[in-house]
Parts: structure tokens; sequence; C-alpha cells
């Protein structure tokens, strides 16, 4: 497999971390906008003179719901997003358990990564360890000054010196290239939306539960509305909301997945470059495929950096492998075995 140029690579993450930060509010705003419109087209109809329900949307009326929505959700966003793309690195240590990993602690392994800063003229990234028995490694930040190895201390205990260089050289790859800036983009934007979605489930959950019958959708102006139960109301608005979110949430994962599933490939092939050596990354494979993953990490957002995903382990049908955020672990062998 080729492995395209360091600064082409760079280029396309850049251009695609830019298309991100702009498709994904696009996004969004356009299922509030089509939530809007649907919610219209049912609060603001009429009836006709056989007694028949005839849709009809106040594109003048949404349209002003939209702009007086969109502050909020735009000013919503954006500070969420900045909390979480600035303080990603915290986030990060605390859902591995992450420990800072000093030269005193542990020299084989930083003079590893040190040798391979040095022969690709990079600067050395913070380095941590997880203490954890399992296998497994991965790179996180969005800069200079928050790029970071992590490795598990099973990893480190497993591995000899040149398996380990390979899945080290793998991940600074992935920084080389900016992976982990674009992949932390598409996560913070998904996992705004999927806490969105799960908000509303639980809302729509308590009022089934509970009833709701005392209120009404004063959002939306109609001559039908005083006539409707306001609990059949909020149930088919929550009903709605539902559809929008998920519809975004789907767009969301299937760019969150081709994007990881295609950097996994590149960085294989970086690592594989970068120490000369890529039976040792398709061996060091072998042997995380045996035992991978975090006992503490329980977020699967957090999964996605990691150089093999358990979920990626657990089939190869079309259906699990289009909805993984890793290639299957055996074809990535077989390439770097044919490198």
């Amino acid at each position: 497999m080729q492995y395209v140029g360091i600064h082409t690579q760079i280029r396309r993450n850049n251009m695609y971390s830019v298309l991100l930060l702009l498709s994904f509010p696009c996004i969004i705003l356009g299922m509030i906008w089509m939530f809007l419109t649907i919610m219209s087209s049912l609060t603001d109809g009429y009836y006709d003179q056989y007694g028949e329900y005839v849709a009809q949307v106040d594109f003048n009326a949404v349209g002003n719901q939209f702009l007086a929505t969109l502050p909020w959700v735009v000013g919503g966003v954006g500070i969420w997003f900045t909390i979480a793309y600035f303080f990603n690195a915290s986030i990060v240590r605390a859902a591995t358990g992450a420990e800072p990993l000093e030269r005193r602690e542990n020299k084989r392994v930083y003079n590893i990564v040190e040798n391979l800063c040095i022969s690709c003229g990079m600067k050395m990234p913070k380095l941590y360890v997880v203490r954890d028995p399992q296998l497994n490694a991965f790179a996180s930040g969005i800069d200079d000054g928050s790029y970071a190895v992590t490795l598990t201390s099973g990893i480190i205990e497993v591995l000899d010196d040149e398996e380990l260089a390979g899945v080290v050289a793998h991940e600074l790859t992935h920084i080389r290239n900016r992976d982990t800036r674009l992949l932390i983009t598409s996560i913070i934007f998904v996992g705004i939306v999927s806490t969105a979605l799960s908000l509303i489930w639980e809302i729509f959950k308590r009022v089934l539960w509970y009833g709701d019958s005392g209120r009404r959708i004063s959002s939306f102006s109609s001559e039908n509305r005083n006539n409707k139960n306001g609990g059949v109301a909020i149930i088919v608005a929550l009903i709605i909301g539902l559809v929008c979110i998920a519809i975004a949430y789907v767009f969301m994962l299937a760019t969150r997945f081709a994007i990881s599933r295609k950097r996994e490939y590149m960085a294989d092939a970086g690592g594989a470059e970068l120490t000369r050596n890529p039976l040792a990354l398709a061996s060091a494979l072998r042997k995380i495929s045996d035992n991978p993953g975090l006992q503490g990490c329980k977020r699967d957002d957090i999964a996605q950096l990691f150089i093999a995903h358990p979920q990626s382990l657990n089939g190869s049908s079309f259906f699990s492998s289009m909805f993984a955020t890793h290639p299957d672990i055996k074809n990535r062998i077989e390439i770097l075995e044919q490198f």
C-alpha cells in the first residue's frame, strides 16, 4: 500500500477539519428547521369543507421561530464545543485513567518514542500510561501543547522493542497527519447530537409514563391548536424531534466512521514507513487482537482513538463493518505483510 505524503495528508486533514466545522453545525440547524417546518404543517393547517385536515406551512412563522432559536442553539453548541475542544486532553485522561510517564519510570518506552520523533523531525508528544493488562494505545490532542501518546501497561510488557516501536510510530503518524484534531472535532459534534437525542428520548419516556394532559405547545400559533390535547401535542412534537435528531445523528456517524477507518489504514502505512519494519507492526496488531481494549474506559467515543477497537473484532459482516470505527484488524495485518 502506498503511503500518501505527510504534507498532502496534513493539507487534506486540515481541509476536512474545516468542512466538518461547517457541515456539522449545518446538519444541526437543518434538523431544527425540519422540526419547525413539520410542526407547522401539523398545527398551522386547516380543515376543508369535507372535514379533512389540510397541512399547511407558515414559512414566515417558521422563519421567525428559527431566527429566535438560532442564537440559543449556536451559543449552546459553541460553548459546548469550545469547552470540549480545549479541554479534550483532560477529558481523555479522565475517561481512560491515564497517568504521565516520565523517562525515569520507563527509559525503554521513552527512548523508543524519542528516537522515532528525532527520525521524523517532530516535537516529542507527552507520554501517558494506563495501568491495564489489556493491550492498546492511542494518540490524542489538537496542538503541540496537547499532543500525547498513551500506552497501556499491558502493551508495554507484552510487545518487544520492534513491535512497540511500530505501535508508537502508528500513533505518531496520527499526530503528524493531524488525525487526532480531525477525530476529536467529529467526536465532539457527534457527542452533542447524541446527548440531545438521549435527552429528548428520556423526556419522551417520562411523558409516556406520567402523562401530561395539562400542557399545550405554545410555540406554534394555530386556530386548531386550542382544540387539541396538550399531552398528545407534546408526544407528537417529541416524536418529530427524535426523528429529526436521529437523522442528524446518522449523518454524523457516517462521516465519523468513514474518517476513522481511513485514518487507521493511513497510520498503519505511515508507521511502517517510519520504522521501515511493517512486519513488526503486523505482529503487534496480531498480539493486540488477542487482548484489546481498556477495562476502565466505558466511553465508546474515546475508544475511537484506540489503535484497536474491540468492536472491530466482534464480526466482519457488512453491517458491522459499515458501523465500525476501525477497519477489520485482519485486513490491516494482511496489508502490512504485503507492504
